[in-house]
């Protein structure tokens, strides 16, 4: 039985805590950790846990009566709050994004191999089926080599979604939208493309003055043999469509699933490739479903590889290549560069400070609301319509 401590109660961690509280027979909720105790405590009444509440995870630092601790609090403090629980030994989940530089994700990686816990950070989009079943399509070559994928990371956030004492600033949520919210699809990009070459991209700010980060960007990425990708991130966009499309040598997919395929004509132009299509629709609806979906699939996944002395499917390398390619796109738009991958540790981009030394500030931060209330939140498409 893994005992478990959350750090950071925010909206996040409901997430974190559905997942730990569907495996009773391998894991219990034991603590509460938030700078707000008042919040944690009310996390555990909601959830109907009795947990220690806790004003420090400093609090569960020295204690062998924890075993895995979830790290749900602004992305500033990810490399502190991990490194202090994995010099320890124990085992760790990262919420995304892992942190707001490479020099710290380079820190938590040297922490989890030195302490030998369990390192894992949140990409539970990988733990969608629909996500999955599209991976496994790529991999198969059915769709030939890719030649250009279109990642749809579009978001919705009003103005005073920045007025969080923590949100909009370089130096606390460590960029905006392309750090905070198209993590998710720049991780699923990274596991079915990999890492690009090269990174071109702008970044601006159309709709939140209150805020010194991007609530929009777009960049492309440019692959061996002539691929590229192309990714926007947003905060402005109505009904937050989401969408990962491959174009591949003969045919196109995506999540939400979709199929086209075409041949050359005699002239060049296109004709329907409808037994491929065919056979596409056949293979994906041939794919076995995994059982436990997004967070609560990573969880799972995570306390296995704890109690099997196993590595989890989702890495601190895996993280780091997430924020290295964001941190690429950043440089790139602050520059108006073109950026090489990859990034090494004299890039004026890989600690912090060198970020907030070079970050284009759009606005200045004028309103700082100490919490929200506990009200419904967006976590991005399920990809299946």
């Amino acid at each position: 039985m893994l005992n478990v401590a959350i750090v950071g109660t925010g909206n996040i961690s409901g997430s974190h805590m559905e997942g730990y509280l569907t495996f009773p027979e391998d894991c219990k909720l034991v603590a509460f950790a938030d700078i707000y105790p008042e919040k944690a405590a009310a996390k555990a009444k909601e959830w109907k846990v009795e947990a220690e509440i806790l004003d420090s995870h400093k609090k569960l630092l020295g204690r062998d009566d924890i075993d895995l601790i979830s790290i749900c609090t602004p992305p500033y403090t990810h490399g502190e709050i991990a490194c202090d629980f994995l010099w320890e030994g124990k085992s760790v989940i990262v919420e995304k994004p892992m942190a707001a530089s490479l020099e710290e994700c380079d820190k938590i990686m040297e922490a989890q191999r030195k302490g030998k816990g369990t390192l894992s950070v949140i990409a539970q989009n990988r733990f969608r089926n629909p996500i999955l079943h599209l991976k496994q399509i790529l991999d198969s070559g059915m769709i030939g080599r890719v030649l250009h994928a279109q990642i749809d990371s579009l978001w919705w956030r009003g103005h005073c979604y920045y007025d969080l004492w923590w949100r909009g600033c370089w130096e606390k949520e460590g960029g905006g939208c392309t750090l905070n919210h198209a993590v998710h699809h720049i991780d699923m990009l990274i596991w079915m493309m990999g890492l690009p070459d090269k990174v071109t991209a702008v970044l601006s700010n159309a709709a939140h003055d209150n805020a010194e980060v991007e609530d929009i960007s777009a960049a492309i990425l440019q692959y061996a043999k002539g691929s590229l990708a192309q990714i926007t991130s947003s905060v402005l966009h109505h009904g937050e469509e989401q969408q990962v499309i491959f174009q591949g040598e003969k045919a196109r997919i995506s999540a939400p699933w979709k199929v086209y395929a075409s041949v050359s004509g005699r002239n060049g132009f296109p004709e329907e490739n409808k037994d491929l299509e065919v056979r596409l629709n056949t293979a994906y609806a041939a794919l076995q479903e995994i059982s436990y979906e997004t967070h609560t699939g990573q969880i799972h996944n995570v306390i296995q590889a704890i109690i099997n002395h196993t590595e989890p499917m989702i890495k601190g390398v895996d993280g780091r290549k997430a924020i290295e390619l964001i941190t690429a796109i950043y440089k790139a738009g602050c520059t108006a560069q073109t950026i090489s991958l990859p990034l090494d540790k004299e890039d004026e981009f890989y600690t912090v400070e060198g970020i907030l030394k070079n970050a284009k500030y759009f606005y200045k931060k004028t309103a700082a609301v100490e919490n929200f209330n506990n009200e419904k939140i967006t976590t991005g498409s399920n990809y299946e319509k």
